[in-house]
């Protein structure tokens, strides 16, 4: 019913939380390279709109996203299970659980990869910066935050994908 308030668990098991049907923005050809990645999206589950938090699983041959670097959004991950490769403008490190990395807008483009034979698990926490956007140095890709909060993508050159 319209203006229904809607009722919101106070706590809740996160591996019951239902990942989205649809688990990437990218348009192709870059989404199907999100295939082996699964993001539960915690932080919606509470309405929090300050920042998101996301427990996520890449399977082995995965990666957590195209390596980037936001505009305005900071980024904080903490490795539960497995044993990714961050890799970074400064070059690749490996992680186990119990590590943590930040990242700070304009900082250093980044994302994890699972080279590992058994899945990477981990919290991602990043808020929800109005205005933000993001690049892409590995490939023909830029984002850029729209007024719902939703990213859409364009090449390098501004054309829309």
């Amino acid at each position: 019913m319209a203006g229904e308030i809607q009722k919101r668990p106070e706590a809740c098991l996160a591996t019951s939380v239902e990942p989205p049907r649809v688990q990437t923005g990218y348009p192709e050809p870059f989404a199907s390279r999100m295939r082996l990645r699964v993001k539960r999206r915690l932080g919606d589950v509470f309405g929090l709109r300050g920042f998101g938090v996301n427990l996520t699983r890449i399977a082995p041959g995965g990666m957590s996203a195209l390596r980037h670097v936001h505009t305005r959004q900071e980024e904080f991950i903490y490795i539960l299970e497995g044993t990714p490769t961050l890799v970074t403008d400064a070059g690749d490190t490996l992680l186990a659980p119990g590590w943590c990395a930040g990242f700070l807008p304009d900082g250093a483009a980044h994302h994890l990869v699972n080279r590992s034979e058994a899945d990477v698990v981990y919290l991602e926490i990043g808020d929800r910066a109005p205005g933000d956007g993001a690049s892409y140095p590995d490939d023909d890709l830029q984002a850029i935050c729209e007024p719902d909060g939703r990213y859409s993508f364009r090449h390098k050159d501004g054309r829309p994908y």
